[in-house]
C-alpha cells in the first residue's frame, strides 16, 4: 500500500497550481488570473513538466499562440510582451492574456490544462537543444525567403513604434511559417522556447 503521508513530486504541485487559476478562468469565460502562482516555485518546476508533456500537448500551446499572431490587435498584446521595457511578471502575463478576445484565452487555458496534465503524467521525452534551434533557424531561413524585410524585423531593439512594428511582423511571419512544420518540430521548437522563457523569467525576478 503506498505511504499516503509522502509529499506529491514537486511537478504534481507545481501542476496544481497551473490548473487552479486557468480552470477558474474556464468556468468564467473572462478573466485569466496568475496571481496564485509562487514564482519560485514556477521556476523551479515548470521545466520538468514541459520536458514530460507529449508534443501533441506542447503543439497545442503553439496553436494558441499561431491563433492569436493571426489578429491584427491580439498580435500587438502578444508583441507587446517582447518590448525592453516589457512586464513580464506574473501580472503582467495576465494582462497579455486578457487583451485577447475570448477564444484565444479559452484555446491558451485549453492549452494550458492540457500541458500540466501531460507534464504531470507522462516520461520525459527526447530533447535536443540544439536540434530545436536548427528548427528555429530553418524557421526564421524560410521566412526570410518569403517576406521582405523579416531579417530588419528579427534586428529590431528599439522602443519605437517603427521598431515595434517590424518586431512583431516578423514574429508573426516566423510563427506562420512554422505551421507547415512536422508536429514534431513545431514542438520541439516550442518546447525549448517555453524553457528558454522560463530561463530568462528566473533571470528578471
Amino acid at each position: 500500500m503506498p505511504n499516503r503521508s509522502q509529499p506529491l513530486p514537486r511537478r504534481w504541485l507545481l501542476a496544481a497550481l497551473l490548473a487552479l487559476p486557468f480552470a477558474s478562468a474556464a468556468q468564467q469565460a473572462t478573466v485569466i488570473d496568475l496571481s496564485a502562482f509562487d514564482p519560485a516555485l514556477v521556476i523551479q518546476g515548470v521545466d520538468d513538466v514541459v520536458l514530460r508533456a507529449s508534443d501533441r500537448d506542447i503543439d497545442r500551446v503553439y496553436q494558441a499562440v499561431h491563433a492569436a499572431s493571426r489578429n491584427e490587435r491580439e498580435a500587438q498584446a502578444l508583441c507587446a510582451l517582447f518590448d525592453a521595457d516589457a512586464d513580464r511578471s506574473l501580472p503582467g502575463l495576465s494582462r497579455a492574456a486578457n487583451a485577447l478576445g475570448a477564444d484565444s484565452r479559452q484555446r491558451f487555458v485549453d492549452a494550458v490544462l492540457a500541458l500540466a496534465l501531460s507534464g504531470t503524467q507522462g516520461t520525459p521525452q527526447p530533447y535536443d537543444a540544439a536540434a530545436a534551434e536548427q528548427v528555429l533557424r530553418q524557421a526564421g531561413v524560410t521566412a526570410m525567403m518569403l517576406h521582405d524585410g523579416f531579417m530588419v524585423g528579427m534586428a529590431a531593439t528599439g522602443n519605437d513604434a517603427a521598431s515595434r512594428a517590424a518586431r512583431c511582423r516578423s514574429f508573426r511571419q516566423l510563427v506562420d511559417v512554422m505551421r507547415d512544420f512536422p508536429l514534431q518540430q513545431r514542438a520541439l521548437a516550442t518546447r525549448h522556447l517555453l524553457r528558454e522563457g522560463v530561463t530568462r523569467y528566473g533571470g528578471e525576478l
